[in-house]
């Protein structure tokens, strides 16, 4: 009889924890491709693009006209003058490795930046979606791995309406990257 008990207790617990527990999914990085603010972010990035490479060039311009410098006197300089002119050339092209390395970090800072308010307006409607249809849990779909998600549970579309967000094709984003 206690096991009998015990076994229909646990056969209501399970339901009940079924029953309480509601999951979603959301994609946010497609709802921000979406948002009209999203030209405006891809403006900013492309500007700030423009900045670092005008940056990385005017290196490159200085780099070129000290290694020609170089070129055209070393046969009239002394081995002191030679190696201070070497240790000029040598420290702008580390300079210019460095800038080369740490301008994808700063365009995905930029990026950040750029994006934070807007993450934080989907994140508010989210939460909206949230409490008015009871959800416990919600996970990142898109590019984060989930596995597999039933269409009726997920709420990308639920925010996008609270957002004001008609979808639309997905416009692909430029891609930022600082060149020589």
């Amino acid at each position: 009889m206690k096991q009998l008990s015990l076994g229909i207790l646990l056969l209501f617990i399970a339901f009940s924890a079924n029953a309480q527990s509601k999951i979603g999914t959301i994609d946010a990085e497609y709802i921000l491709s979406q948002m009209p603010e999203n030209t405006e972010v891809n403006a900013g990035l492309d500007a700030y693009n423009k900045e670092l490479q005008g940056e990385l060039q005017t290196n490159i311009k200085e780099y070129e006209a000290l290694v020609k410098d170089y070129q055209d006197t070393s046969a009239d300089l002394t081995e002191e003058e030679k190696k201070e002119k070497e240790s000029k050339i040598i420290e702008l092209e580390n300079n210019i490795k460095g800038f080369r390395q740490k301008a994808s970090v700063m365009m995905q800072m930029k990026r950040n930046e750029l994006t934070g308010p807007l993450y934080e307006k989907i994140d508010k409607a989210m939460k909206e979606v949230i409490a008015e249809e009871g959800f416990t849990q919600i996970f990142h779909s898109g590019a984060s791995g989930l596995a597999f998600s039933r269409v009726e549970d997920d709420i990308t579309l639920k925010v996008m309406d609270k957002l004001g967000i008609e979808p639309q094709d997905p416009q692909p984003e430029p891609e930022n990257t600082v060149e020589n």
